[in-house]
């Protein structure tokens, strides 16, 4: 038989890689892919953040348009109110001195007839006598403007025309009815002026009945 050599049988020994340090390292890098990767995504998926979007020059300046147009008709209407406003305080004021006109006109003859009553040299009775026809004609002209006296005498006592300034005792009037007047009250139209100052009937045989 041949002889066989003996290193063939002989086993190659196997070539070994290093361990220690570089293995750590490798590991080390493992772990902090690991945690990078976890951190990452703490809630699961993460939303890619969208860029920022851009408008164009041509929509600029239509916005830019728009409201330029916007401000300048605030500006006219802002105007127009405060013209509006002037305007009816003017015609507010013009129809007062209108109205306060018509009625001095009125008055003026009834001026114009004290100044000549004081005046005119005459007795006590001429000066009564005009002095009268002069407290007519301006009851005349306040009854072409619906001003008109407030019924007083003989009338029942009313609190909302009526002011009572005391109460006399009359056995010839019906109690609670206005016996004198001191001063005449005045309505226009319907609305009261002023109330007439007046003294109340006190009817001692009505009211013991």
């Amino acid at each position: 038989m041949p002889k066989q050599d003996a290193k063939s049988n002989v086993p190659e020994p196997e070539e070994l890689t290093p361990s220690g340090p570089q293995d750590e390292s490798a590991t080390d890098e493992a772990v902090t892919g690991e945690n990078s990767t976890s951190s990452a995504e703490p809630g699961g998926n993460v939303e890619p953040i969208s860029p920022a979007e851009t408008v164009s020059q041509a929509e600029y300046d239509k916005l830019k348009a728009e409201r330029d147009l916007l401000v300048d008709r605030l500006a006219r209407m802002q105007a127009e109110y405060d013209n509006a406003r002037k305007r009816g305080e003017r015609q507010q004021l013009e129809f007062r001195d209108y109205a306060t006109g018509n009625v001095v006109e009125k008055f003026l003859p009834v001026l114009d007839n004290f100044e000549l009553a004081l005046k005119a040299d005459g007795s006590a009775e001429q000066l009564r006598s005009g002095i009268e026809l002069i407290v007519k004609q301006m009851e005349d002209v306040l009854r072409q403007m619906q001003v008109l006296p407030v019924p007083t005498v003989g009338e029942a006592f009313d609190p909302r025309v009526h002011e009572a300034l005391g109460s006399v005792d009359r056995d010839d009037m019906p109690d609670q009815h206005v016996a004198e007047e001191i001063r005449r009250g005045y309505k226009l139209r319907e609305r009261l002026l002023r109330p007439a100052m007046v003294r109340v009937a006190h009817n001692p045989k009505q009211t013991c009945e």
